[in-house]
């Protein structure tokens, strides 16, 4: 038996397009349909994460997730809808994906933060 299968939530990849406004600025929009997957999503936590990422621990999430849909290299700075609906403006954001042989572990953090 899987060991994540108890633990999954279901959330939602956007894919992500840059693109530079009239001044510029490069602005991240998220074209396309919404890929439903199924991954572990928990707090960050522990002394090397706290050193990483100081006061912005408590808005970045680790997630396992056994699939093909997000691959290490390829999906970072993609949009995933966690705690909003999948036609909605993603919440958290890839920053880091690590692969191993049988999951991946997904960096999120939250975008917007206050």
């Amino acid at each position: 038996m899987n060991e994540f299968n108890d633990w999954k939530d279901t959330v939602y990849l956007k894919k992500h397009q840059i693109y530079s406004d009239d001044e510029g600025n490069d602005v991240i929009n998220y074209p396309g349909e919404p890929i439903e997957l199924e991954m572990d999503v928990q707090s960050a936590g522990g002394q090397v994460q706290a050193q990483i990422w100081g006061t912005k621990l408590p808005y970045i999430k680790t997630c396992y997730y056994e699939g093909n849909d997000i691959n290490e290299g390829e999906n970072e700075k993609d949009g995933i809808c966690y705690k909003v609906d999948s036609a909605s403006i993603p919440d958290y954001e890839i920053t880091s994906i690590q692969e191993y042989s049988e999951h991946k572990v997904i960096t999120l953090k939250k975008v917007n933060i206050p």
